[in-house]
């Protein structure tokens, strides 16, 4: 009967239009969904997914990292039942997430490796979940992480996610937040994030870090106009790279103007002041500043802790509900006819794009009233 009444108020009208039918689809897809995923089913593969995370075994963590990136239906859900059984085994954080972009060149790989290999010197066991630049025709790795951080990748007590962008967002794939939840499940108390750095990149892995650190190769002029307009305005720590030997100059006069220019930027937090750092991951220095100054940003911002991961975590569902209503737009067959018909009425400018969309939303409007 619940169902029945969910899918009249989804459905709403006429059943017999096509758009009712779309509804109809649309409907049973969303009540079958949230009455099977609602609670999760033990599953003997679940079971022992979790049983290998809780040991640590890297094995574990690679199968359930690849089970939620996956796109097939079937294990898809199997993925969703794992992650439901962890979010609600694991209410209290016991890690830290940072995230890490900075334009072409800052050095991201090499200052990772070092940092990671600083964390994992100290008795914490880091994970790094790195986004591989991606061809844009076949959507296949271009580097591989784990050949730029040779060292770290022999840590016994860090783990390497390498994952290609294919187009997401400039680097932060759509299962990032995913493979975040199940390396904390894992036992890594530190999870180092590391975006490509151009596009809305930035703005995607803010939703999903406690402390977003750009890093900034030494330049001035023009490249700093560039990239202050970009990714500066987001980040809690700004840290200039490559500050040694011929470089070492340059770095000191980014750090200032990077410090002056600052003074005109909102802060992130009304709570925190932007800092600006440099680093040598060659020779090592300033590396536990950098250390302090992350310590420094977890204290004083750990009243709103729990509400900005509650918050991030409402952000990203709506992120998958987005992509979920557009894999459903592409991929099924009534509505693909559909929105192609459109497409084409647009492109011939028969109708404007925005009645298009119109079209296309009306099948997913619930009726306020019947609500």
């Amino acid at each position: 009967m619940r169902i029945s009444k969910v899918q009249s108020i989804i459905l709403g009208g006429n059943k017999y239009n096509w758009a009712c039918l779309a509804k109809r689809r649309i409907a049973e897809s969303i009540t079958r969904k949230y009455y099977s995923d609602l609670k999760p089913e033990i599953n003997p593969e679940v079971t022992e997914l979790l049983k290998g995370l809780r040991d640590g075994r890297r094995a574990s963590l690679a199968t359930a990292i690849t089970l939620v990136e996956t796109e097939n239906v079937r294990k898809k859900k199997l993925a969703n039942r794992l992650l439901n059984h962890i979010m609600q085994e694991s209410q209290v954080p016991t890690s830290y997430r940072i995230g890490i972009s900075g334009p072409p060149g800052a050095g991201k790989s090499t200052f990772i490796e070092a940092f990671g290999k600083f964390l994992t010197s100290m008795g914490h066991r880091v994970a790094v979940l790195a986004v591989d630049p991606s061809s844009s025709s076949t959507g296949g790795s271009l580097l591989g992480d784990k050949t730029r951080m040779p060292e770290l990748t022999r840590d016994p007590n860090a783990y390497i996610r390498p994952s290609p962008a294919r187009g997401f967002l400039g680097g932060v794939t759509r299962s990032t937040n995913e493979s975040i939840v199940l390396c904390e499940y894992a036992n890594y108390d530190m999870i180092l994030v590391e975006t490509v750095g151009v596009g809305q990149s930035e703005y995607a892995v803010a939703n999903m870090v406690d402390i977003f650190v750009v890093l900034l190769p030494p330049g001035g002029g023009d490249e700093l106009q560039g990239v202050k307009r970009g990714i500066v305005e987001k980040a809690d720590l700004l840290v200039v790279t490559k500050g040694d030997g011929d470089l070492l100059p340059a770095a000191h006069r980014t750090q200032y103007e990077y410090t002056a220019a600052i003074k005109f930027m909102r802060p992130t937090n009304p709570k925190w002041k932007t800092k600006v750092l440099q680093v040598s991951s060659k020779t090592k220095t300033g590396l536990d500043t950098f250390w302090e100054q992350v310590n420094n940003f977890k204290e004083v911002t750990k009243e709103d802790f729990l509400a900005k991961r509650g918050d991030q975590r409402e952000v990203w569902m709506w992120t998958h509900v987005q992509e979920g209503l557009e894999r459903v737009l592409l991929r099924d067959s009534r509505l693909k006819h559909l929105t192609n018909s459109l497409l084409d009425s647009v492109r011939d400018g028969k109708i404007s794009p925005g009645s298009a969309a119109d079209e296309i939303l009306s099948l997913f409007e619930i009726s306020e009233k019947k609500l």
